[in-house]
Formats: structure tokens, sequence, C-alpha cells
């Protein structure tokens, strides 16, 4: 390379990665009014609250910032190097709480407390030490930045990636700085401004004694929360209160400069064995899971590090996902065939709609679809932004080496599939009779009934949020729906209210529509084809007499034609309360 391409090149890294960093502290300011950090929120006010000055408040933050930096980026080092459980640190967190809670609590513990340090400031000859509030400012910091969970982006996934497969490198480290830098510029201001505020309370000057007691019964309950896990059970349920703010998150973070940089860092333009040709269509290190929510058919967490010498496939899939379930067959069949013979099946489920993040309800699909092999619930797309995907299904088979080596996104390829899984394990089998069930032809396309995604609504391709009274649209054009009676529509479904009909002029050989019987535990729709109930030729696997009984949160096939047709489908809801998410075509 002559010395102007160089300069090019650098020019362009250079600019690259100050956008990435860029974005990266402005992730981190963010995160003040992220779901995941309010938790935290009253034990950083009430630890703030006790001290005087911006002492107290700068050892929070600092005591927060250092030990999830350091934790987030050593912890898998120092794992592999002491053989230890990291689990540790959380208990290391909850005592200190204890203590400081005891402190606030009962006298006698602050007495030998300020016993303790007193004989240290004689000891080292500093009388300043014992009025020093950055010291329990620090450690309360410390404890929490043990256990705070961040909500994560397609950056901070990098990280913990990186992390995770210990493949450390200094510009990762820099986003991280800078990513901490945003996240305690409005932490400190937080807690600072919340002590001047109760500072400057008369009630609370007035029962001072009282309110550090209070303070101190929420530092407990902050630790028994930690001690039980309860911490991350509300964390989780305030991310799905709030599902908007995983949405804006991924927007921020999702332009093309900051995802070809964060490629660059986790690809770090390694060489690989194998040259890329009709198989093989990739050479890049196969990220690590993250933010995993469940586990699922293991006894244990997986971790890609672990499954080194041997093949893996990863399924990206959702439960109502038809191209996913069409594709299901032959994802068992190859974990049946080869699992004894080193290739190792992961199906991440991450969920397209709210309902799909039930444990119980990916349970239901498992026994469903006859599904043995480890599934995650990637509830919070950690691993689907580690992985930079974009769609249901997609399928990555990673190498010996952790390497991904092909991908594969919809339905469709099976045979060139398992035989790059035959390749890789070394072995030279007949590839599988199933049959391939991928639409050759073209459908009306996937539809969807709430308000952020709907856009085949006829005439208007969308209606708002809100009740609406609705009357069918007559001549609805092919691909369009139409609305009649009462609705309700939310950003991801229609609910039913009052004589709510719904009908579909489409072009398929079968319709499906993704349902949940909402505060009902079942409820009949009926269906019409042409005007007149849908006949047991034509019906649906679940429909009955023209009637389909929606009792669970799923994918319900409504028709099943001989072939690719046009006609028009009448949904009838004789109860209320059913909410109506998408309809899919094949």
């Amino acid at each position: 390379m002559d010395q102007r391409g160089f300069y090019k090149r650098s020019r362009q890294y250079t600019f690259t990665m100050t956008v990435l960093l860029i974005f990266a502290f402005l992730s981190g300011l963010v995160t003040i009014f992220a779901p995941c950090i309010w938790p935290l929120l009253p034990i950083v006010l009430s630890s703030s609250a006790i001290g005087r000055g911006h002492r107290r408040p700068l050892g929070i933050t600092l005591g927060i910032l250092i030990s999830f930096g350091l934790l987030t980026l050593s912890i898998s080092y120092l794992v592999r190097a002491f053989d230890f459980d990291p689990e540790i640190f959380r208990y290391i967190a909850v005592v200190i709480l204890i203590i400081l809670g005891l402190i606030l609590i009962v006298p006698f513990f602050s007495r030998v407390v300020e016993g303790f340090v007193s004989r240290i400031a004689g000891r080292f000859g500093n009388p300043g030490i014992q009025n020093n509030d950055f010291l329990p400012g620090f450690l309360t910091g410390l404890s929490l930045g043990v256990v705070w969970t961040p909500c994560a982006g397609p950056i901070l996934a990098t990280i913990a990636t990186l992390s995770a497969t210990r493949n450390l490198n200094i510009e990762i480290i820099l986003v991280t700085l800078v990513y901490l830098i945003g996240v305690g510029i409005p932490l400190f201001f937080f807690a600072y401004a919340g002590q001047r505020i109760i500072s400057k309370t008369r009630l609370f000057n007035k029962y001072t004694g009282v309110a550090q007691k209070i303070f101190g019964v929420i530092i407990l309950l902050t630790a028994l929360l930690i001690f039980t896990n309860y911490d991350k059970f509300l964390q989780a349920k305030l991310l799905d209160a709030f599902p908007s703010y995983a949405t804006f998150l991924n927007d921020l973070e999702g332009n093309d400069v900051v995802k070809k940089e964060l490629n660059n860092i986790k690809n770090n333009n390694v060489e690989n064995e194998f040259e890329n040709n009709d198989l093989f269509n990739q050479n890049i290190k196969a990220p690590e899971f993250v933010g995993i929510t469940n586990w699922l058919n293991t006894q244990k967490p997986l971790l890609l590090s672990e499954l080194r010498g041997k093949a893996v496939l990863i399924d990206f899939w959702t439960y109502t996902c038809i191209n996913c379930i069409r594709t299901l067959p032959h994802v068992v069949s190859w974990y049946e065939n080869y699992k004894d013979r080193g290739l190792v099946v992961i199906g991440v489920h991450t969920p397209e709609f709210e309902f799909e993040k039930k444990t119980e309800n990916v349970e239901n699909a498992l026994k469903q679809y006859k599904i043995n092999y480890p599934v995650a619930q990637d509830n919070n797309y950690g691993t689907w932004n580690a992985y930079s995907n974009q769609y249901w299904p997609a399928k990555y088979l990673i190498d010996k080496n952790g390497f991904v080596r092909r991908v594969h996104f919809g339905e469709g390829e099976y045979k060139e599939t398992e035989l790059a899984i035959q390749k890789l394990l070394g072995i030279s089998d007949e590839t599988s009779e199933m049959p391939d069930m991928t639409p050759t032809t073209r459908n009306t396309p996937e539809a969807y009934l709430g308000f952020l995604r709907m856009n085949l609504f006829y005439p208007n391709g969308a209606i708002s949020n809100g009740t609406h009274d609705l009357t069918l649209s007559k001549n609805i054009s092919l691909n369009y729906f139409s609305l009649g009676g009462k609705w309700e529509v939310a950003n991801e479904y229609s609910k039913t209210m009052q004589n709510s009909v719904l009908e579909y002029h489409f072009i398929a050989k079968n319709v499906y529509l993704v349902m949940r019987p909402g505060i009902n535990k079942s409820a009949k729709v009926k269906v019409f084809l042409d005007g007149k109930p849908v006949d047991s030729l034509n019906a649906g696997v679940d429909v009955s007499s023209g009637i389909v009984i929606v009792d669970k949160d799923r994918l319900y096939e409504l028709v099943n034609l001989d072939s690719q047709e046009e006609h028009t489908l009448r949904l009838e809801f004789e109860t209320s309360g059913v909410e109506v998410f998408a309809f899919t075509f094949g």
C-alpha cells in the first residue's frame, strides 16, 4: 500500500472510530432514562442524601462506574485464572450493603464503625478521614456496580461479547471508558441534585435521625433484592413494561457507521483456515451469547467459548413465525442425526411480540415442535444485537474454532446447510430427504395489525392508536384488509370490542393469524371464505366446523387450500378482548 493509501485509510478509521465513540457517549448519557437503572436510583438517592457536599455523590458514581467497568472487561479473565464462581461478587455486594444499612439504623454499628475509622485516622495522622463522605459512598457504588446490568444496545452488546470471549482490544476498552463517562455525568448530577434538594427540606432537617433510618431500610431492602436475584426480575419487568426504550436505543446506535466499526472491532481482521465458497459464505468470529434471560432444555447456561472443538448451529427463531415453524423440522432432524457426531444446536428465541417473552409459552412450543436441543430466551435482544441479526429465521453455522462459516436467512437451502454441517464435522453421508416446504409462488405479504407496523389497512394503510367504530370497506383491494365494528388499536395488536369483524382479500394457499385470548380463557371466532363458512376441505388445522377456538397465545392456521388461490377471508369475533397481531401467508 502506498503512503497516500495508508493515510486515506487512517483518516477513514479515525472518522468511523470517532463516530462510534460519540454514539457510545450518547448511549451512556441516555442510560439514566433506561428502565434497567431505575431500581438503583432509590438507593443512589438514599445513600447520597446522608452526606453533605459533593463527595458522597461522587463516591457513589465513581464506585458504580469502576466496579461495573472492571468486572465487565475482566470477569472472564479472572474466572479462567482463579476458577471461582463470579456470583461471589453479588454476595460481597450484599454484605457491604447490609453493613451500610445497619450503620444507619442501629446506633451500635455506627459507633463501632466510627471508632474503627478514628483509629485508622490516628494511625495515618489524617483526622480528615473520619469526616470524609467519599469512602462510604464509594463502597456503596462498588456494591451497586457489581450487580447492575444496563439495557444492552449494539454497542454494549459488543463490549459484553468480546469481554466474555476474552478478545479485548484497545478499541473496545476505549469505547467502554467513553460509555461509562456518558453514564457517570447524569448519574452524578442526579445524586448531587437529590442530596441538595433533600438537605434543603426543612422536614428532613427536623427528622434527620428518622430519615437516616428510612434510608437504611431502603439499603437493606436493596440487599435483599440482590441476594434473592429479584433485582434482575424487576429489571426485566420494567424493560418489558417500557419496550420503547429498547427500540430507541437500537435506533440511536443502529446507524451504518456504528455497525461497520463494531463489526471491525469484533472481527479484528482474523484469518481462518477455510476459504469462502458455495457452502461457506462467512469468516468472522462468532459473538458470545449476551443478555440471555433464561435457558431451556439445558442444565446450565452455554458459552460458545466452552464449545470449541464442536460445530455449532445457532437458529434465531420465534414460535409464532410461520417461516420459522417451517424450518424447525429440518433443524430438529439435523440435531437428532448429528448430535452424537459433534454438532451442537442452539435455538435463540428472540420474541417479536410481548407475549412471546413468557417462558411458559416457549416451553409449550418446544413440546409442540419436539425440540430437545437447548434454547436461549433472548427477550431483550442482547444476542440478536451481538450478531447484528435482522431476520426470523436466521441460521449461523460455527466451526470448531469459533468462526461463523455459513449464514442463511429465511427458509430454504436445507441441503446446502446440511452439507456444510457434514463438512465441518468431517463426514460424508446422504443428506435428509425431508421435503422443502419453502413457498415458490408470490403470496400476499405479511400484515401487522398493530399501529406501529400496520400498512395494509384498506384504504388508508393504517389507523391510529385508540378506540374506533369502523365500517367494513367494500371492494377491498388485493392484499389489503378491512375492519368493521368496534376495535381498540394498540402498538402491537388490534383488540376486538363490540361486533368486531375483519375481512382480508388475499392470494395464497395457507392463511395464518397470530392471536391471543387476552382477558378470556378462550374465545370463539367464526371463519368464512367468500361469504360462506369455511368447509373441512379448505379449513386450516385450527378450524373445526367453521370456528377457531382461541385459547393460547400462538399462531393459528385458518385456511389450507389445495393450491394458491385468490379469496376473501372474513372473521367474526363472538368475544371481546381477543388480540390479533399479524397475518402470514404460505
